[in-house]
């Protein structure tokens, strides 16, 4: 009950961020939405407003997780995770209404809870990555947390920002991930050999 209440206001929190937006968002308005009192919303989150949007952007950006890993988790090949994993989280990012209506009206407030959520997501990221890159094989010196890392940290730039790759084109986005995802990272893969 405690798990379905807590869901219930951050559901109702995030319809009121879709209505009005993040800065005018208030704890007021969540209660309302969710059909509970103020103290309930206290109860669940004692920071109040803060805590409470804070929370409600750390749920969405879980959700867009699950939703990736399902995406993923019958890939069997790096290229493939890389490729469908950045195709993904791109189209999620441009097709997210509430997401794209923040980005616009209210970035200041936005940006920085994206920043702190996308440090903790780095080690999740990177973690997922590592038995592929073991799989994959290794270039000569490379380690693969390492790598791991720094292929977290392109993916989540990539997604916000693809620069001159369009990631709806699958060719382009295979090239993307040989020409400057793996090259340098991974050892030879079979299929280039001579």
């Amino acid at each position: 009950m405690e798990k379905e209440r807590r869901e219930q206001i951050l559901e109702a929190t995030y319809a009121c961020v879709a209505r009005w937006g993040l800065s005018k968002t208030t704890v007021e308005d969540a209660a309302r939405q969710a059909g509970v009192s103020r103290a309930t919303v206290y109860r669940y989150f004692p920071g109040g407003r803060d805590e409470l949007i804070d929370a409600v952007v750390a749920w969405q950006y879980l959700k867009f997780f699950g939703r990736l890993y399902e995406e993923l988790r019958h890939a069997a090949s790096l290229e493939e995770v890389l490729a469908r994993g950045l195709a993904f989280a791109r189209r999620a990012l441009v097709e997210h209404e509430v997401l794209q209506k923040v980005l616009q009206t209210e970035p200041e407030v936005l940006l920085p809870k994206l920043t702190f959520e996308a440090n903790r997501t780095l080690g999740m990221v990177s973690g997922f990555l590592v038995p592929y890159l073991v799989g994959h094989g290794m270039g000569d010196g490379v380690d693969v947390h390492l790598a791991a890392d720094y292929l977290a940290r392109m993916i989540l730039s990539l997604i916000g920002a693809p620069g001159r790759w369009d990631l709806t084109d699958p060719d382009q986005v295979l090239a993307l991930v040989g020409a400057e995802l793996l090259a340098g990272v991974v050892g030879e893969s079979p299929s280039s050999e001579d």
